[in-house]
C-alpha cells in the first residue's frame, strides 16, 4: 500500500502587473524630474561657457580685438543680440579694440566635410576684403588626414590675408594668387570643405554688411572684453 504525501511550498506571492507598472512609472517620473532640474541648473553655465569660447575665438581670428558685439541680420539691418541668445539665424561678430575702434568681423559658418559637419570662424576686414585668420571650431574629420584642418599650421596660415574679393579656390603644389588655398596632402576633400564653407558665408554676408566706414559702433557695455 503506497502513501502519497502532498507538500505545499510557501513563498512570496508574485508581484501584480499593475504594481510593477506603477513602480516603474514613478521611477521614470522621478528620473525625468531630476534630469529636467539638472538641465535647468546647468544650461546657463553651458551657454555662458560656449559664448566665452566663441568670443575668444573672435579675438584669435581678428587680431587686436578685445570686445565683441553679436549681430544678426533682420528686416534689412544688422541688429545686436545678446551673446547667449539662441537663434537659428546666421550671426556675425563685430570686433573692437580697447579704444573702441572697429577691427573686423568674426564670421561663423558650418557645412558638410568628408566625415561630418565642419564648423569654423574667420576674421574679415571689409576695407581690404581679406580674411584676417581662420579657426576650425568643430570637426570630426578622419584622424591623421582630414583632421589636419584643425592643426596643420601651414594650411591654417593660408587664410592670413586671404583675399575674398573673388571666390577662394583650392590648389595643389603651392599658391600663386592671393585668393588661393594650398590643399593639405591626403586631405583635399576636407580642405575644399573649409574653402566652400568660407565662400558660402562670404556670399551670404556680401551686401548685408555695411560699407567700410559705416561699421556698427561699439556697444555701450562690452559683451565680454574691455569696454
Amino acid at each position: 500500500m503506497s502513501t502519497q504525501v502532498e507538500l505545499t511550498v510557501g513563498g512570496p506571492k508574485p508581484t501584480s502587473s499593475a504594481r510593477l507598472v506603477a513602480t516603474l512609472s514613478i521611477a521614470g517620473m522621478l528620473s525625468g524630474f531630476l534630469l529636467a532640474a539638472s538641465y535647468q541648473v546647468t544650461k546657463p553655465i553651458i551657454d555662458a561657457n560656449q559664448a566665452r569660447e566663441l568670443r575668444e575665438s573672435v579675438y584669435k581670428v581678428v587680431p587686436g580685438s578685445t570686445s565683441v558685439q553679436r549681430l544678426v541680420y533682420r528686416e534689412g539691418a544688422l541688429l545686436p543680440i545678446d551673446e547667449t541668445e539662441k537663434t537659428g539665424e546666421p550671426v556675425v561678430f563685430a570686433a573692437y579694440d580697447a579704444a573702441g575702434r572697429f577691427c573686423g568681423y568674426g564670421v561663423v559658418n558650418e557645412g558638410a566635410g568628408f566625415a561630418d559637419q565642419v564648423r569654423l570662424i574667420y576674421g574679415f576686414d571689409p576695407a581690404s576684403k581679406k580674411i584676417l585668420g581662420m579657426k576650425v571650431l568643430a570637426s570630426k574629420e578622419t584622424p591623421g588626414l582630414g583632421d589636419k584642418i584643425t592643426k596643420d599650421a601651414k594650411f591654417i596660415a593660408n587664410f592670413d590675408s586671404l583675399s575674398i574679393a573673388t571666390p577662394v579656390v583650392v590648389v595643389k603644389g603651392g599658391r600663386n594668387a592671393d585668393n588661393q588655398v594650398d590643399a593639405i596632402t591626403g586631405a583635399t576633400i576636407s580642405s575644399k570643405a573649409v574653402v566652400r564653407i568660407v565662400n558660402e558665408a562670404n556670399t551670404f554676408w556680401s551686401g548685408k554688411l555695411p560699407p567700410p566706414g559705416a561699421e556698427p559702433p561699439p556697444p555701450t557695455r562690452s559683451e565680454g572684453g574691455t569696454p
